[in-house]
């Protein structure tokens, strides 16, 4: 089973594919599940579920994302990204290889358990548009109606370490696109304009004082301006700016504070420096809070513990600070769900950079061309993992 996973994960690492054009990667999923005995379907166009049926007792749906990332590897694996500027640098490869793992186990031992399992490969996470597509295109109509889902990430920990959370897990994430409009002139008539280039250097000072000033100590956000856009040439003085800005909460109500306090201070310094009309306001890539229910998890929890023992699993660890569209699909179907983190780093990097204390800076993490999953004991762990929270809810 190792030996058949590794050869998998190794060529979906080599041949990744970006949001929404993850057809080679659906094609092997489909392929790999139907040498199981299963008969997959494809949903949201490069989206695939299997259902498998084996009597009475409740449904249970686990999710793992596919698609990878434009990002350039710069990891010096053998088997290192083939295609130009596209990387599984979020580790969704190990995601699939996982899921497809845990089926394979849960066909093995059909004796064990009763109910229906749905394996559900989405696309499109790092997009946050996979689980929307994958509902618009029918999914409600084509699985049955799952009771409980689960979802897992490999992240940067001891390889195999598994951490539980207990409510938030992943945060809330807001994109907004900012265009502010001045009066362009000449470089070497600043007094005509209306600066743009200068307005927007306000505003970024402004809107970075949002989360240190507004909100209160101790209260997750986090608030980025990931780009500034404006002029073409250095005696130009632009007419207009654009600032892209990411928001990330466990709350609605700080998210609502948040972009509030954005509008009013664009709004605000626009009006303070003359602009003559009004700012634009785009908002984009929405995730969902991803809220772990705490009966669900003290469940699973509980069986992971039971199963890999008390030292492999860090429960009520904290959430992580990244945002994830999971949570849109059992959303769909009003139930609980659970999220769980798989570690992944190889015990001797890990501890080297431990005793440093420089994990945050020494270990490449998710979305870095250098982020490098560690295969085994990870993969071996992340699959049973997901056979072991389905077997929670359907074992006899």
């Amino acid at each position: 089973m190792a030996q058949w996973q590794t050869r998998l994960y190794r060529d979906l690492h080599r041949n990744p594919e970006l949001s929404l054009k993850e057809f080679r990667t659906a094609e092997r999923i489909e392929a790999e599940l139907s040498r199981l005995g299963t008969r997959p379907m494809r949903i949201g166009e490069t989206g695939v579920a299997a259902v498998i049926r084996n009597g009475t007792g409740k449904t249970v749906l686990a999710r793992a994302d596919i698609d990878a990332l434009p990002v350039t590897e710069n990891t010096a694996l053998p088997y290192a990204s083939q295609i130009p500027g596209i990387m599984h640098a979020c580790g969704h490869d190990m995601h699939i290889c996982a899921l497809l793992g845990a089926v394979k186990l849960l066909l093995s031992c059909r004796s064990d358990w009763s109910g229906t399992y749905i394996a559900l490969f989405q696309p499109a996470e790092e997009l946050a548009a996979g689980a929307e597509k994958m509902l618009a295109d029918g999914l409600r109509e084509k699985i049955p109606a799952p009771q409980i889902a689960f979802a897992q990430h490999v992240i940067v920990g001891p390889a195999g370490q598994i951490t539980t959370v207990s409510g938030p897990a992943l945060s809330a994430g807001d994109s907004i696109r900012i265009v502010i409009y001045g009066r362009g002139a000449h470089g070497s008539m600043p007094h005509t304009s209306v600066d743009t280039v200068l307005l927007a250097s306000g505003i970024v000072t402004r809107l970075h004082s949002v989360v240190s000033r507004e909100i209160q100590p101790g209260v997750f956000a986090v608030l980025t301006v990931g780009a500034i856009n404006a002029g073409t040439k250095s005696n130009i003085i632009p007419d207009s700016a654009e600032l892209l800005v990411n928001i990330r909460t466990y709350s609605t109500k700080v998210r609502d504070r948040i972009i509030s306090a954005v509008e009013r201070i664009v709004r605000g310094e626009c009006a303070a420096a003359g602009a003559e009309r009004e700012p634009e306001f785009t908002y984009y890539d929405h995730y969902p809070l991803t809220c772990n229910d705490k009966s669900a998890n003290e469940i699973i929890t509980e069986k992971f513990k039971a199963y890999f023992g008390p030292q492999s699993v860090t429960a009520n660890g904290k959430g992580a600070t990244a945002s994830e569209d999971f949570s849109v699909i059992p959303d769909a179907y009003r139930i609980p769900y659970v999220y769980w983190f798989v570690g992944c780093t190889g015990e001797a990097q890990w501890n080297d950079a431990l005793a440093r204390g420089s994990v945050e800076t020494d270990i490449p993490a998710n979305h870095n061309p250098g982020f490098a999953p560690q295969i085994t004991p990870t993969l071996q762990r992340a699959t049973e993992a997901q056979a072991v929270a389905a077997l929670a809810f359907l074992e006899r």
